[in-house]
């Protein structure tokens, strides 16, 4: 038995793939092909649209996959959400989905739409957000590259942002958020109900989460005198209490700790000072809490 596991192609693709690694799996795929290949017999994974994802686990055609909340709320799809999973194209913040217009726009809201011309991929998502707001626009679809058909083509635009660079960079401004989006790791009802499937879904999410937590962290190894292993330990912030072993010498004690990469560069140099040796910092791969 396989899992069909979709993954999304296109901006997420190498950020996904870098998160299986980290997760312990090795994805590999030539430029021209949507299968690649994973060092796992029991998953079957194909590249797709991340707007297609929610769509094909609706219907059953894939056991799992990951996609955007956003990608969710669009299609309506019903599908089970295994967890959230915090990382994007560029960051691990959130994206946003927004209506934006150009910086000489009059509309300031979503009540001066009534009649414009709005493009977007997202399009059941700006027509449910039209109504709650009981506004009639024209909403067409378009392919990607919206900012550029401001204003001579369309009125206003619904996008996704992760930075605001690329509205910023055609003049545009945002109007309003619709909704903010984060990674969402997914399966279909018909797999959750199958005893197997539901167990390699659960256990890929052990591995994904456990890869997300280890993704800023590092470990810190240090020797320390333990005429001043109190004073060195009150460096470390109070929340970490270090793992400390015995060495050879009665003289010396070995302490390991997990800290964030931005609290050990600070630490480093002041554990330095106050006697530790050996200090030796490395990296995780995965953190299971």
């Amino acid at each position: 038995m396989k899992l069909k596991l979709g993954l999304p192609k296109g901006s997420l693709q190498e950020a996904t793939f870098a998160l299986f690694a980290r997760a312990g799996f090795s994805i590999k795929v030539s430029s021209r092909s949507y299968q690649p290949v994973i060092d796992d017999d029991t998953i079957d994974p194909i590249l797709l649209r991340p707007q297609e994802i929610p769509i094909y686990l609706a219907d059953g055609v894939i056991d799992a996959g990951l996609t955007g909340a956003d990608w969710i709320a669009d299609s309506g799809a019903q599908v089970h959400e295994i967890c959230e999973l915090r990382y994007s194209k560029l960051t691990n913040n959130p994206i946003r989905v927004v209506l934006a217009v150009h910086q000489d726009s009059p509309v300031q809201g979503p009540k001066d739409l009534e009649g414009k011309r709005i493009a977007t991929e997202y399009v059941r998502l700006t027509e449910r957000y039209l109504s709650e707001h009981k506004t009639q626009a024209h909403v067409e679809f378009s392919w990607g590259a919206c900012e550029v058909k401001v204003p001579s083509l369309v009125d206003a635009i619904v996008v996704n942002t992760e930075t605001g660079n690329s509205l910023r960079a055609h003049n545009l401004r945002i109007v309003d958020t619709l909704l903010t989006s984060t990674t969402r790791f997914v399966a279909s009802r018909q797999a959750m109900e199958d005893d197997w499937k539901r167990e390699k879904v659960e256990s890929l999410e052990i591995l994904l989460t456990g890869a997300m937590n280890a993704a800023k962290l590092v470990g810190l190894k240090m020797n320390l005198p333990m005429a001043q292993k109190e004073e060195i330990l009150g460096i470390l912030p109070s929340l970490k209490n270090p793992t400390l072993s015995p060495l050879a010498d009665a003289d010396w004690i070995a302490a390991e700790v997990i800290l964030s990469e931005r609290e050990v560069r600070d630490l480093i140099p002041r554990l330095k000072r106050a006697g530790a040796t050996g200090l030796v910092e490395y990296p995780l791969n995965k953190v299971i809490y």
